[in-house]
């Protein structure tokens, strides 16, 4: 597995990563109609190509590869007092391989010495389990960006120096 600085011509890949593992994962926690009208909001061109412009995408892609296949994408956001973790989506396929794990690693390198903040969404306990493993805790629960989707649960994972 590898991880590198999005370009932009990895758009394609991340907007793939993201519309299919929305549409894999989210249906039975928040139904059809959320997963659509997120996909229409959160994976467009106008969207994702700002950040990776903006240099604060990553991607993982299996290295074994001639050309690497892109698997899996983390974007985030670096404030004055934390490192805030927006996206971090596996392709159902490569759930497992490390591409999280991975990505995660390098955001936490990115953070420095500032904490990481995260949120998802109340019911994805799988999601909420690695990031336990990853040593993030729950701080609380915050409202849908989305209007009526599901509450999101907080975590933060302490600065790495602390």
């Amino acid at each position: 597995m590898r991880v590198r600085q999005a370009t932009a011509e990895d758009l394609d890949a991340v907007i793939d990563v993201g519309v299919r593992t929305w549409r894999a994962t989210y249906p039975p926690i928040t139904g059809e109609t959320y997963v659509e009208e997120g996909i229409v909001k959160w994976w467009v061109p106008d969207t994702v190509l700002p950040s990776i412009e903006n240099g604060r995408v990553l991607v993982a892609e299996v290295d074994d590869q001639i050309d690497g296949q892109v698997v899996a994408m983390a974007s985030y956001t670096i404030f004055e007092d934390h490192l805030m973790l927006w996206k971090l989506y596996v392709l159902p396929d490569s759930q497992g391989s490390g591409a999280g794990s991975a990505l995660m690693t390098e955001v936490i390198v990115r953070a420095g010495d500032l904490p990481v903040r995260l949120t998802h969404l109340v019911g994805n306990d799988r999601a909420h389990a690695v990031y336990e493993r990853l040593g993030f805790v729950e701080t609380g629960t915050i409202e849908s960006p989305i209007d009526g989707g599901p509450e999101e649960i907080a975590m933060e994972r302490p600065a790495s120096g602390r």
